[in-house]
């Protein structure tokens, strides 16, 4: 499938979709899944699905029904049963004392105005993130209780080939500061859960969309942490809206439609996305 050819993997080769239950799959969720499972199928392996559900608050009731019905609808066949992050709530906190134990993660008792109105964030960061100035890296501030933990992160690059965009590079220090890995509200963060599930599930290769790309240096960080085996990584260019965002349902997107011949114009619009990057084989 890819236009640049993944280099040889001593384990076999296990692909994943991992959409958040926010909201019936569209054309840009598709794409996602449509070339990660043509990768897998093109390399000769597994596909897995899994529901990134962590966020209860954003979390629609019946959206993974709804995705789980459409995925298969659409010819995209996960070759085991899916699972919910919600439901591998005790693999986190095991990673998250390794972390803790070797150091690399202190508690942050700042607020989100309190970093935004730093010296560091004065500036537009590049990510449009905000970038922690690590206030409370040394230890709380008298009279304060952590409300988030944060791993630290190294002042130097971190450098990746990405099966599309090449080789990729960021100083997370410079770029993004020591980031959260369980939140205010006590959820586990994104980047940590991501990183455990990866490896739980015996991911190899990762295929997703670029608007994901920014967050690959950070969950290498973890991984070289924890000790966990990278898999490789590939972003496909997300489908925009309009205005040139990226196309969510917070600016129009359709829900995919079940009917036979809305299908079969859907994946070709979506395979025609992916070709003209020069992703063939969806």
């Amino acid at each position: 499938m890819p236009r640049q050819a993944s280099p040889p993997s001593a384990r076999p080769y296990r692909g994943r979709f991992a959409p958040s239950p926010t909201g019936p799959l569209h054309l840009g969720s598709l794409v996602a899944a449509l070339a990660s499972h043509a990768d897998a199928r093109a390399h000769g392996g597994a596909w897995l699905v899994r529901m990134e559900d962590l966020d209860a608050q954003r979390t629609v009731v019946g959206a993974a029904n709804q995705i789980l019905q459409a995925l298969p609808a659409y010819g995209l066949q996960a070759d085991e049963p899916p699972v919910w992050q919600s439901e591998r709530q005790a693999l986190y906190p095991a990673a998250f004392e390794r972390l803790l134990a070797g150091g690399h993660v202190y508690g942050c008792a700042c607020t989100r105005r309190e970093i935004a109105d730093s010296v560091v964030n004065q500036r537009l960061p590049r990510y449009g993130e905000l970038i922690y100035p690590g206030t409370c890296a040394q230890g709380l501030p008298p009279g304060r209780t952590p409300r988030a933990w944060r791993v630290r992160v190294p002042d130097a690059s971190i450098v990746f080939d990405d099966r599309l965009a090449g080789r990729v590079e960021q100083n997370l220090a410079r770029e993004v500061g020591d980031f959260v890995i369980k939140r205010a509200d006590g959820q586990w963060a994104y980047q940590l859960a991501v990183v455990v599930d990866d490896a739980a599930q015996g991911v190899t290769d990762v295929v997703r969309g670029a608007d994901l790309l920014d967050s690959t240096a950070r969950q290498i960080h973890l991984q070289r942490l924890l000790g966990l085996p990278p898999p490789r990584y590939l972003h496909v260019p997300v489908v925009e809206a309009p205005d040139g965002a990226k196309l969510s349902k917070q600016n129009g997107a359709i829900a995919l439609s079940l009917d036979a011949d809305e299908i079969a114009l859907t994946l070709a619009r979506a395979a025609a996305h992916l070709a003209k990057v020069g992703l063939a084989g969806c």
